[in-house]
């Protein structure tokens, strides 16, 4: 691990680069996502980790799965709203294996939110859930099916993950206190 101003590194671009390739690798292994596999980034943090997870799928089966964003400002039930671009899914999810990813999993907030917004866009055959980093400290009983890395981290503290659409040297996983 080395220090930077924007936080200690926990993981960097090498790593990312591999744990991506596990988790795709995962994610097809079972027999239901052959056929009919749609992953879905939560907007902001899970979009660059589901493009990269959907290439690597690409690389492994010879096709690439469907592909959407999800939007789930209106399902908060905090305070948090960010100005994001509307969700978009290509197909209709009804009896699909729909595969969630997003960056961060803490909470399990974010993702009940998620799980209302997808509903609306129907019945999904299965959800899974999928996450590069795992904190811990869940307020709902929400758990990821495949997982990075766990990192275990205090309230006080924030983890950051900075991805781009295709790996880059930039990659990275931070921690640093958070401002009080």
């Amino acid at each position: 691990m080395t220090a930077t101003a924007k936080g200690r590194v926990l993981i960097g671009a090498d790593e990312i680069d591999r744990t991506i390739a596990r988790l795709a690798h995962e994610i097809v292994e079972p027999a239901d996502a052959q056929s009919g596999l749609l992953l879905i980034g939560i907007r902001r943090g899970g979009e660059a980790l589901a493009i990269r997870i959907a290439a690597k799928i690409g690389a492994i089966l010879g096709r690439e799965p469907a592909l959407g964003f999800l939007n789930i400002n209106l399902y908060r039930d905090d305070d948090v709203s960010h100005a994001l671009p509307e969700s978009q899914i290509p197909v209709d999810v009804s009896g699909r294996t729909v595969v969630l990813v997003d960056d961060v999993l803490f909470t399990g907030r974010t993702i009940r939110s998620a799980l209302d917004a997808l509903t609306d866009f129907g019945r999904p055959g299965a959800i899974r859930l999928c996450c590069l980093v795992d904190r811990g400290s869940r307020e709902l009983p929400i758990q990821p099916d495949y997982v990075g890395r766990e990192i275990p981290s205090a309230h006080t503290e924030r983890v950051e993950v900075r991805l781009a659409a295709e790996a880059s040297a930039s990659d990275e996983v931070t921690i640093r206190a958070d401002a009080p």
